[in-house]
């Protein structure tokens, strides 16, 4: 496993952003927390949960919150570790519970075994109704094309972005996974990422974190797709 990274940037008394990478797969963990507070939410809880959990413990955290930006494998498979000491509701867009549902097979097709079944999900993800970590709003997007029921959680107030498998350092999520839709993933890209102010660090599901004036003018997929240049 790779070292968890921490935002650098990140605002005193806003929301405190830390990273947990492993498994098959490189997924970024996001242990994400309240400074005024001390109330965190788990995005996406892979295969560094461990890790992720032993800093959340040893910070004094209290976990309040898990949402699934998505619901492929390497998105979920740290859920049933999790949930083994944190009994904090799941969040999940309605649209991504067949691929939760079926992780299991997920796991088959990469010839991996998927350890235990998923807990039941708590919470439906209503794009337009923020959700809340201690003092901090996160507003939900809808964002589908890599995942059916894909969603980012945007932070305003401190200038920041979870993106999931949306949009990574240079790249863009696949679309070759049941449910993926090139057409419809570079729609959400430009109607919820790019439209974002250009200095908002972005937060991927793979990968070291970037920003939207970064992806807007250096992205290779992404050039064509910036407000007002999209025939």
């Amino acid at each position: 496993m790779t070292p968890d990274q921490e935002d650098p940037g990140r605002k005193p008394g806003r929301l405190r952003i830390r990273s947990f990478t492993g498994g098959a797969f490189s997924e970024n963990a996001y242990l994400i927390s309240c400074e005024a507070t001390g109330e965190a939410a788990v995005v996406d809880p892979g295969a560094a949960v461990g890790e992720l959990l032993a800093a959340a413990e040893a910070e004094g955290l209290t976990i309040t919150s898990v949402f699934l930006t998505h619901a492929h494998l390497d998105h979920v498979e740290g859920l049933p570790e999790l949930r083994q000491t944190v009994d904090a509701p799941i969040y999940l867009h309605p649209a991504d519970r067949p691929l939760y549902d079926r992780a299991a097979q997920q796991a088959e097709a990469f010839g991996l075994r998927f350890p235990a079944p998923l807990p039941e999900p708590d919470r439906v993800f209503e794009p337009g109704s923020p959700v809340q970590v201690g003092e901090v709003e996160l507003e939900v997007r809808f964002t589908p094309g890599h995942a059916p029921g894909h969603v980012i959680l945007v932070v305003p107030s401190d200038g920041t972005a979870l993106v999931g498998d949306v949009v990574f350092a240079g790249s863009i999520g696949r679309t070759d996974l049941p449910g993926g839709d090139m057409q419809q993933l570079l729609a959400s890209i430009r109607r919820e990422i790019l439209s974002l102010p250009d200095e908002v660090r972005l937060f991927p599901g793979h990968g070291p974190a970037t920003t939207v004036v970064r992806e807007r003018t250096g992205n290779p997929f992404l050039i064509s797709q910036a407000p007002g240049t999209w025939a």
